[in-house]
């Protein structure tokens, strides 16, 4: 037998164990009565303990603040330096120094064929006068829904209108070295494709780090901005979305982003959807169609689309069912919710037609289950809800006829 293995080993182990512990605590009690002390000495004359404590935590925690954010200028830098370095590793011919600031943009955008759109006129008003149509039409549903599109190529229609938000200045710089990394990878692989430069891009396998933190730091970027969003439009984030999007829609691209940062992109995906649901601001309805919109473009990449559409059949699942409990008692309702729930199913009504038209429908697309549980009992939630909320009806039946039409299609 081993020492210490019986029960009077055990019983020793678990009397140091304990002994450790108390001196622990006795040493803690100690050293925060030596601290009592050493500030009651300390004290100047005319401030009371009370007073010159507050004061002493308040300089600590400036100084650790100040500590902070050198650390963070610090980490930004490295970042910084680590995206250059990882670009002349897959090509060195490619000097960043010897570039215009906007010229990578402008070619970037021009060869993925995105055209943004100012929504300035648009973001003048309240943001309360916004017509049916317009909502409906804004995100593609009504000219989706009634004619098919044929194939086209993604990378040319990726955005045919930017979000539109704005960024303050100081937060605009958080987000510029990732926004021109990923230019830059970009940019590369289109030269590279036309055999201008040689590229190699196994590199990207060999920095994990370079591109997770790039596209994290992008991603927590633009959940700042979405959550408090800032007229007039900035051209800089309708770059930064574009961006984000090129990237994960490119075929040669987008495997690197998904293997590292699909924990991430769920994230974002999933605070997109609170913004939009939990926003009470009386002018949010111009902040929401630019959340819809990044949303339905994150749903241009095959694999963020079925997780999207798995979350959002959940969303409005579990709000239908809160809709029909609280008419069948009689409670009342959150009005700001049942508005928010209508640019959630014209996103998932969105994504539904397209996944549809592009006939690439298969069981395993997204949660089955969630899919089962959505369609459980919803023509009898439907009906019960059908004569005091018909356009929440009508949203719904207009999803489970997608969601049917597809399971036809499969048999």
């Amino acid at each position: 037998m081993e020492p210490g293995s019986g029960p009077g080993g055990e019983a020793a182990a678990a009397a140091a164990i304990k002994g450790r512990r108390e001196n622990e605590v006795w040493y803690l009690k100690i050293s925060k009565l030596a601290l009592a002390f050493a500030i009651i000495h300390s004290k100047p004359p005319g401030k009371s303990c009370k007073e010159y404590t507050e004061h002493l935590a308040k300089t600590v925690s400036e100084r650790d603040f100040g500590w902070k954010s050198k650390v963070e200028v610090l980490e930004a830098e490295v970042l910084r330096l680590r995206q250059e370095l990882l670009l002349n590793k897959i090509c060195p011919r490619f000097c960043l120094e010897n570039r215009k600031p906007d010229a990578s943009a402008e070619t970037v955008l021009d060869q993925e064929g995105i055209n943004p759109v100012s929504y300035s006129s648009q973001l003048e008003d309240s943001g309360c006068d916004v017509s049916n149509d317009y909502a409906f039409d804004s995100l593609g549903i009504a000219s989706d829904f009634h004619q098919s599109e044929h194939n086209v190529d993604t990378s040319k229609c990726l955005l045919e209108g930017a979000p539109p938000l704005s960024l303050c200045s100081t937060n605009k710089k958080s987000l510029t070295a990732p926004v021109q990394f990923l230019q830059h990878l970009l940019e590369i692989r289109t030269l590279s494709e036309e055999g201008i430069l040689q590229a190699d891009f196994t590199e990207l396998e060999n920095d994990s780090f370079t591109i997770r933190n790039s596209v994290s730091q992008l991603l927590d970027g633009l959940t700042v901005f979405y959550n408090s969003p800032k007229f007039p439009v900035s051209d800089f984030l309708s770059e930064a979305v574009s961006v984000l999007i090129s990237f994960i829609t490119n075929n040669k691209l987008s495997n690197h982003v998904l293997k590292k940062c699909f924990k991430k992109l769920e994230e974002f995906k999933k605070n997109l959807i609170q913004i939009i649901l939990r926003n009470s601001s009386v002018n949010r309805f111009q902040a929401m169609h630019a959340v819809s919109h990044t949303l339905v473009l994150l749903g241009r990449n095959n694999i963020l689309r079925n997780s999207l559409i798995s979350l959002l059949l959940s969303e409005v699942r579990k709000f239908a069912e809160q809709l029909l409990q609280a008419q069948q008692i009689q409670a009342m309702y959150d009005i700001t919710q049942y508005e928010n729930i209508f640019p959630l199913c014209m996103i998932l009504e969105q994504l539904l037609q397209n996944e549809t038209e592009e006939s690439n429908f298969s069981s395993a697309d997204y949660d089955g289950e969630e899919k089962v549980r959505f369609l459980e009992n919803l023509d009898q939630i439907i009906l019960c809800l059908s004569d005091e909320f018909p356009l929440f009806s009508l949203f719904l039946w207009r999803v489970s006829v997608l969601l049917n039409s597809a399971q036809i299609q499969i048999d």
